[in-house]
């Protein structure tokens, strides 16, 4: 089961953090068709923030198809997002060099900027290709 973890400084909604956070979990196999997500009572409980904002993230999640709720029953996943096990050969690269961008004093958002930057410079083609 996915834990939520809520930044309260990052800026970004709380719900759109418990969305961005299920669908990194759907990408990396942590979660897969049929597993229930935690019910907005056990969130609340490990995040103290508001049900409602749980039940909107579910909502969104819903909403794009991702999950669905059971009267009853809970909210479950319906379908993956992703091929990138949790385990893959590239996390371990990244988490390397992650370590590495730490140890020579980089902030966490720095490092963001900079594994964008690179995504966005890596993946560049796939939007001129769509556009095209």
């Amino acid at each position: 089961m996915v834990e939520f973890r809520i930044d309260r400084r990052s800026g970004v909604a709380t719900y759109v953090q418990i969305v961005q956070q299920t669908k990194h979990a759907l990408r990396l196999g942590l979660l897969e068709p049929g597993d229930k997500l935690p019910t907005a009572r056990e969130v609340v409980e490990a995040t103290a923030i508001n049900p409602n904002t749980v039940l909107k993230a579910y909502r969104e999640l819903e909403r794009e198809g991702l999950v669905e709720a059971r009267r009853g029953l809970g909210t479950f996943v319906r379908k993956s997002l992703g091929s990138t096990p949790a385990d893959s050969p590239l996390r371990g690269e990244l988490v390397e060099w992650a370590a590495r961008a730490r140890a020579a004093g980089l902030e966490k958002d720095d490092v963001a900027a900079l594994f964008a930057s690179v995504l966005d410079e890596q993946f560049s083609d796939q939007f001129k290709g769509d556009h095209a």
